[in-house]
């Protein structure tokens, strides 16, 4: 974990933040990139506390997430080194409903509209930074701040495919769709469900980018069905096209994170993206 804490170092420091004593805690399974341990306080009541590449930007995204009317843990307390957050049940995945539910959010959280593309800070997937320095349009936003830039550290002929995508991509995508609330990491680990129905949404990298871009990220690992289709909506002509220049982003991060074992995966998308 980034900030060499340990769990009972996190629970502790979640406690304080909440200005009450500890009664209990246990590490929970979460992401890869950061720690999660639930607490309990000597009070009874019980959190959540974790770490992560800036606990301070990720609880002004999970707060935009529910500003937008869609369903995310509350901010309890936040420090540069710990983010305190409610706890939400979490039993098992979704059901037919729940992908429903899921797909009515997140046209919701779309539906919640920035000034422009991007994000007020920068953020990070481990050592990857997520970049949300603001484009002159749409393509140049994609091309920018997500395929280019890790495209130093690439193998050369995967470097070549990106550049070349990129150019093109004024040909691609929409120049100036509407700048939605993105989740920003949206697959099923993300997602919170108890008895099949949805519960929130957790562990974005939000900015404001077309809608289209989570729906490619949820989309990369599985399929989410037409349950979440109709709850969805209709997708703008060319959807299916753009899909894999989306998913170039999260699988350039998993090449640079985790390794070659994800160079296939790289190299299929390209080729889908005609690149």
């Amino acid at each position: 974990m980034g900030t060499g804490m340990r769990s009972g170092e996190i629970a502790e420091a979640g406690a304080r933040l909440l200005g009450a004593a500890l009664a209990d805690c246990r590490a929970v399974a979460g992401g890869d990139l950061s720690a999660v341990v639930w607490l309990r306080l000597a009070t009874g009541d019980a959190a959540i506390a974790k770490t992560g590449p800036d606990p301070r930007a990720e609880a002004a995204m999970l707060d935009a997430i529910r500003t937008a009317g869609v369903p995310a843990p509350q901010v309890l307390a936040v420090s540069d080194r710990v983010l305190v957050l409610e706890e939400l049940p979490d039993r098992g995945g979704l059901d037919d409903a729940g992908w429903r539910e899921l797909g009515v959010a997140l046209r919701c959280l779309h539906g919640a509209e920035g000034e422009d593309y991007g994000w007020p800070v920068d953020y990070a997937f481990g050592a990857v930074t997520i970049r949300n320095a603001p484009g002159a349009d749409w393509p140049s936003f994609w091309a920018e701040q997500r395929l280019l830039s890790e495209v130093a550290a690439m193998p050369a002929e995967f470097a070549r495919r990106l550049e070349a995508l990129a150019r093109d991509l004024p040909n691609r995508l929409p120049a100036r769709p509407a700048p939605a609330l993105l989740h920003g990491d949206l697959w099923a680990g993300n997602l919170l469900a108890a008895d099949g129905r949805l519960s929130g949404l957790i562990d974005p990298a939000c900015y404001f980018g077309h809608g289209e871009v989570d729906l490619a990220m949820l989309h990369l690992f599985g399929s989410p069905g037409a349950r979440f289709a109709a709850g969805y909506g209709a997708l703008a002509p060319g959807a299916a096209e753009r899909r894999a220049i989306y998913q170039l982003w999260p699988a350039i991060v998993h090449l640079r994170l985790f390794g070659a074992g994800y160079a296939g995966m790289l190299d299929r998308l390209l080729d889908r993206a005609g690149a």
